[in-house]
């Protein structure tokens, strides 16, 4: 078979051709030049970023007949021998297969030995982070101090996986993903030099798809020269990639932001029917999505753009949709695509995940028209004043009105039993149970239940806020309320205020309002039947206080002499 793929004829040869990974290729070409290269090298770094050409390169560099020179010269017998692999002095070794301690052993019992053909040894261990931990223990007094005819490049995806007693012995150096725009303009020489015609969208396309990745790249861009029949285009890359046009995610996120579902479930069913990879999908229109929201908040970086073409529709698209919808968008498809990693069916979670999302927007436009709680409350005092100062000119003798009409100012409420008739016995018996320990346990919840009556009924939360509880026993509360509307407005409200108080005590009491002014006074007639008979007033006092702090609190008690 003389066809070899692209991303083996295009391997990197030299430093100049690693791409995007200067600030390696720099430090290693300066140390080779000045002799002070190290005796144990980690390369680091996701695939396809060079990490093993960036070796053979080093192993060429150091042992051509032209050293010290910072690039191989790719023609003496030397590198000539390395890049072939008929020199044995330079050792590439697959760790993933040889993890064994015998594997180990072999190499520490073979570096003692000189070099045959060229001046350094030199061992290649690719995944190195594959061999067991025995095997790593055999080999660290090797690494640490090997001949000097001898160096390691241990090179791995997985650098945490190394122990640290190994990574101490070697200068480690980090590859980084290969930028989108270096990747293109490489793949650019390439098909250059090959004389295929290929479009800059294909490119580009090529590009989002490797990932950062150089041999992933020319991988891709194989398998599209041979899909496509002269030159390749955008729809070509696309079809062997799995991706989605922008065209297309354009569509699917318009349609989104306007509400229509119909059209956005149609559209990506028609893409899945198609062959269309799901998870591809999910990874295309969040690329787009963030291209959308950079390009909103800073239109004239349109250079960092990964996944998007500025074109009209895509301008259009920006002034469309809110930052806010944006960054929900891509927050919900990001779940969807951890919810798809274990699902058999991932078609489900996406259009889950895009009704959710529709949805959202939809019921985020319609909460304008709703009444804030603040006017709800407000409305509500109001509609409380107004009926106490009707219940009051109800409850006024005729005559009365009439003989007070010119000095209207200063009548004074009547009380009246019609309205609210104060259970004066059911208080004096919870007052007989009352203990202050429960009542300390209801003033220490009182703030969060009003908090969640004002979630649950605004109109309730109106009549309670302004109450306080005085007393309690194990079945039920005494509250007093500022006025007598209120508890006879409490009534109307009495089941929904005491469900939300039995949620946030975790049991159930009754609550039984009363005025309070009528509170004060029952309760002082309550401390002084109390009160044990003494006609010498010796010894009395104390009992009594004792008695009035049980029920009410240090808080509501004054002593007098």
């Amino acid at each position: 078979m003389s066809y070899q793929a692209l991303y083996r004829v295009w391997r990197p040869k030299n430093f100049g051709d690693v791409v995007g990974q200067t600030h390696i290729t720099r430090t290693l070409q300066n140390a080779i030049v000045q002799q002070k290269f190290s005796h144990a090298y980690l390369f680091t770094g996701p695939r396809g970023t060079g990490k093993t050409s960036a070796a053979k390169i080093f192993a060429k560099t150091i042992n051509c007949e032209h050293a010290p020179v910072k690039e191989p010269c790719n023609e003496c017998a030397a590198c000539l021998g390395i890049q072939d692999g008929s020199i044995s002095d330079v050792i590439e070794i697959d760790a993933a297969s040889n993890t064994s301690v015998d594997d180990i052993r072999e190499i520490r019992d073979n570096v003692k030995y000189a070099s045959s053909v060229v001046p350094y040894k030199v061992y290649i261990i690719d995944e190195v982070h594959m061999i067991s931990v025995n095997a790593f223990n055999a080999l660290l007094k090797t690494l640490e101090e090997p001949p000097k005819h001898v160096v390691f490049i241990l090179a791995t995806t997985e650098p945490h996986k190394i122990p640290l007693t190994i990574i101490s012995r070697c200068q480690r150096f980090d590859f980084k993903p290969i930028s989108n725009q270096a990747i293109v303009d490489r793949m650019q020489t390439i098909v250059d030099a090959e004389e295929v015609s290929v479009s800059k969208e294909a490119l580009d396309a090529v590009a989002l798809a490797a990932e950062g990745g150089m041999r992933d790249a020319l991988s891709i861009l194989d398998q599209a020269i041979s899909y496509s029949e002269n030159s390749v285009e955008l729809e070509d890359v696309l079809a062997v990639t799995g991706g989605v046009s922008q065209r297309i995610l354009t569509d699917i996120v318009s349609a989104m932001n306007q509400k229509d579902v119909q059209s956005t479930l149609k559209m990506l069913d028609q893409l899945i029917q198609n062959g269309k990879d799901p998870g591809r999908f999910v990874y295309d229109i969040i690329y787009f999505l963030r291209d959308l929201l950079l390009y909103k908040s800073a239109p004239d970086l349109d250079g960092i753009l990964e996944r998007a073409m500025i074109d009209e529709d895509f301008r259009k698209l920006s002034e469309e949709v809110s930052e806010k919808w944006i960054q929900q968008a891509i927050m919900q498809l990001n779940q969807c695509q951890q919810e798809m990693k274990w699902s058999n069916n991932p078609k489900v979670f996406i259009e889950i995940a895009m009704i959710t999302i529709t949805n959202r927007h939809q019921d985020a436009g319609d909460t304008s028209d709703t009444a804030s709680p603040e006017a709800v409350i407000q409305l509500t005092q109001k509609l409380a004043q107004l009926e106490k100062e009707i219940t009051n000119l109800k409850q006024a003798p005729p005559q009365q009105q009439v003989a007070s009409q010119p000095e209207r100012k200063r009548i004074q409420p009547s009380k009246s039993k019609n309205s609210y008739k104060i259970p004066f016995e059911r208080i004096r018996n919870v007052l007989k149970e009352a203990q202050k320990p429960a009542l300390k346990e209801v003033h220490s919840h009182w703030a969060n239940f009003l908090s969640k009556l004002k979630a649950t009924s605004a109109p309730a939360h109106a009549v309670v806020q302004d109450s306080k509880p005085v007393a309690a026993s194990d079945t039920a509360l005494v509250v007093a309320f500022k006025y007598e509307i209120h508890c006879s407005l409490f009534l109307d409200n009495r089941e929904l205020v005491e469900s939300v108080l039995t949620s946030v005590l975790n049991k159930t009491l009754t609550i039984i309002p009363i005025p309070n002014n009528d509170w004060q006074e029952l309760r002082t007639e309550y401390v002084k039947s109390q009160e044990p008979s003494n006609p010498d007033g010796q010894g009395a006092a104390d009992p009594v206080v004792d008695e009035a702090r049980k029920l009410f609190g240090d808080d509501l008690i004054e002593i007098h002499e």
